[in-house]
């Protein structure tokens, strides 16, 4: 089986836990399956673009991939409600969506379009700015041009006065290394994996708030796993259960990490207080009565992901 993802190639143990996890999981799923079922791992992008992967597994190209669902949000709509500004604001309240309504009907529509959850991953989110910090939506200098995942997260920034231009995570070391990008909203895993802390002079950091939660799990093609015997799909879903705490965890410890990583390296580094976020939920929920009125069943996902606390 071709699982692909975007993130840098492991070295040993170390590396971006997202890239750390496929691996641990293309391992264990062989030992658990006596090397009857292997996972072949194409990292960064080497296979399939990183905004391909969703139709890549649908069209069989690959079987597997960590995956940030909002990428393929274009294809299903309902996807963006995993990636709505404001919407989560910590670890905790990610973590709860596996086992609140909103898990049970994000993996109803993840099979109605032919994707099996295998591990929840999700990652918080920072700022980096080649000039001065960006915390509350009045710190974005007019003409700022901006990258930040996700189409609601974009219309947000829009309205705090912000360009944007979209792109993956792991093209906006070069897109600020030629003057494309002024700042950048990506996870704190990519803002280390890509080394951004050589082309950003601030960074805020999500350890104390975040109006960016993003849900990137690891994921198999209802296909390729419809494809497995039942011992096998057991297996799988036995590991990517097994793996459940080391995403957390591992996500989470990435915050800490990072902030610490980017203030040794000269980056000014900041937080966001209660008062700036709440700048900009006022954004943000603009862009969740948007998302309800234009996506079918898109109120409903809201009002299930309202209730997460």
């Amino acid at each position: 089986m071709r699982l692909s993802h975007q993130w840098p190639e492991v070295t040993g143990d170390e590396g971006d836990f997202r890239s750390v996890l496929a691996q641990r999981f293309a391992d264990e799923v062989a030992e658990a399956t006596g090397d009857q079922v292997t996972v072949q791992i194409f990292a960064n992008s080497t296979l399939v673009g990183s905004t391909e992967q969703y139709d890549a597994m649908q069209n069989g190209s690959i079987d597997l991939s960590v995956f940030p669902l909002d990428y393929a949000s274009g294809r299903v709509p309902q996807w963006s409600v995993t990636l709505m500004p404001g919407l989560v604001r910590s670890h905790e309240q990610a973590q709860a969506w596996e086992t609140a309504p909103i898990g049970e009907a994000l993996l109803e529509n993840l099979d109605e379009n032919g994707v099996h959850l295998l591990t929840w991953v999700w990652n918080a989110g920072g700022i980096g700015s080649k000039g001065d910090p960006i915390v509350r939506p009045s710190d974005v200098p007019p003409g700022t041009t901006i990258r930040a995942a996700g189409a609601y997260v974009e219309y947000m920034l829009e309205a705090a006065g912000a360009g944007i231009s979209s792109l993956p995570s792991n093209e906006i070391y070069t897109a600020m290394q030629t003057g494309v990008l002024d700042a950048a909203v990506t996870s704190t895993g990519s803002f280390a994996s890509y080394n951004l802390q050589e082309q950003v002079a601030s960074y805020t950091s999500p350890t104390e708030n975040t109006f960016w939660f993003m849900f990137e799990p690891l994921i198999i093609s209802a296909a390729a796993y419809d494809g497995l015997c039942a011992e096998h799909q057991q297996a799988l879903d036995q590991v990517g259960a097994d793996l459940q705490q080391y995403a957390y965890d591992a996500s989470e410890e990435d915050d800490a990490r990072v902030e610490q990583l980017f203030a040794e390296a000269g980056v000014e580094v900041v937080t966001m207080d209660d008062a700036a976020f709440d700048e900009w939920l006022e954004l943000a929920q603009d862009q969740w009565d948007a998302y309800a009125a234009d996506v079918d069943g898109g109120q409903e996902l809201l009002e299930l992901a309202q209730q997460v606390e």
